[in-house]
């Protein structure tokens, strides 16, 4: 049974734009269930060398994390990223997809789409760092959005401003 109140927001987007800065502060914020990213835990046990296996895997156990989030959460979930994201690497890494993901449909109330306006950062596990690859990159997350038909607003800017967007967004979403 789900709650109907459970609104799931999602971030999304390409690497080092602050996805998970932006979540954990999200739920700070609003008090929900953080659903951290499982794709990095998985590369920092097993590399970034990622197979189609390995993608699809990544992609139905944080569909099954957030899942779970949603049945304990009391109003909101706030996901670090989604199966949709999961997609959105298998085309730039592999430049194709599993039809799993084209089936996938447990879409969140909101994504937030973090623009490339950060420095890039090189933790060791990010893969995508020069300018050319951020933007195609951004191009292919935006694009799954658009074409997907999902709820999405862009956020920009940095520090408290980028948090404030990604408020304002989901306020206005929730009409709040």
């Amino acid at each position: 049974m789900t709650n109907d109140r459970v609104r799931t927001i999602c971030l999304h987007g390409p690497e080092s734009v602050g996805k998970s800065m932006i979540a954990r502060a999200l739920a700070d914020t609003l008090g929900g269930e953080l659903v951290n990213e499982y794709g990095r835990d998985y590369c920092e046990v097993h590399g970034t060398d990622l197979t189609m296996e390995d993608l699809l895997q990544i992609g139905r156990v944080q569909t099954e994390l957030i899942s779970a989030a949603r049945a304990r959460a009391t109003r909101w979930v706030i996901a670090d990223t989604d199966a949709l994201m999961t997609a959105v690497w298998a085309d730039m890494m592999l430049g194709r997809r599993d039809p799993w993901f084209e089936h996938f449909s447990d879409y969140a109330d909101l994504y937030l789409l973090l623009d490339i306006d950060l420095p890039f950062i090189d933790d060791g596990l990010r893969i995508f760092g020069g300018t050319a690859a951020r933007v195609h990159f951004f191009g292919l997350c935006r694009s799954e959005l658009k074409r997907r038909g999902v709820a999405w607003a862009l956020v920009g800017g940095t520090g408290e401003a980028r948090l404030s967007s990604a408020l304002a967004a989901i306020r206005a979403m929730s009409g709040e």
